[in-house]
């Protein structure tokens, strides 16, 4: 995956030119300047080629010295990069098709790798995934008031699962794929909460998997996207 990385200043600007070509704000073909980006956000022309530099690794400008910075289409954008995903997800033009696609993601991949760690995981996986199954279901009975205290435990949970399952290329998609559940959480959605009404099947899910039963594994992770895809 491409890195966004930059230093304070220069991470300032990429993120507002980030956000706003992710959001619609530039369409393809539009073009940018260096200098235009110094008068605009006041910062060096260091700064904003570090900022600019960063977006073209992210794929979503292309530099030339004859026309300057030219925003490229979503074809070439890092789409699984983190912080794209955030910037679709913070725009109110892009919210909805990158939730969509997210969804779609984590309903092709997740029930594959819940069986998957079924049959692979190690006992300490099993045995972490069972704690982070029970914990789910304590604080579904009796919510914590730390905000966001389900959002983390379930974060783990499916992190957990997709690192059980042995398939290093699953694991390293679990920032992007897990990211729906902050999309959700921070902009609202009628399943805000990423348990509510599942924290039964979570447990169900990780005994599955504590057992080595794969199809169930997998039947019962495709229950809870399906109940979880609005």
């Amino acid at each position: 995956m491409a890195s966004g990385k930059a230093g304070p200043l220069a991470g300032a600007v990429l993120d507002a030119v980030g956000q706003a070509i992710a959001g619609g704000a530039y369409a393809p073909g539009d073009r940018l300047t260096l200098r235009g980006l110094e008068a605009e956000f006041g910062v060096s022309r260091t700064v904003a080629r570090e900022a600019m530099r960063a977006l073209e690794q992210l794929g979503m400008v292309e530099s030339s010295r004859r026309v300057g910075l030219t925003v490229l289409p979503m074809e070439r954008w890092a789409v699984f990069d983190p912080a794209v995903i955030a910037w679709r997800l913070r725009g109110e033009k892009s919210r909805a098709a990158q939730l969509r696609t997210l969804n779609e993601l984590r309903v092709a991949i997740e029930p594959l790798a819940a069986r998957h760690c079924a049959e692979h995981a190690s006992e300490a996986d099993r045995a972490e995934i069972l704690r982070l199954a029970g914990e789910l279901c304590k604080l579904d009975a009796h919510p914590s008031p730390k905000v966001g205290a389900e959002l983390e435990v379930d974060l783990q949970f499916h992190t957990a699962i997709l690192r059980g399952s042995r398939n290093e290329m699953f694991n390293a998609l679990a920032p992007s794929l897990l990211a729906i559940f902050k999309g959700k959480s921070i902009f609202g959605s009628a399943k805000r909460d990423p348990v509510a009404g599942t924290a039964q099947l979570h447990l169900e899910l990780a005994r599955a998997i504590a057992d080595s039963r794969a199809d169930t594994a997998e039947a019962l992770s495709r229950r809870i996207l399906d109940h979880n895809r609005k």
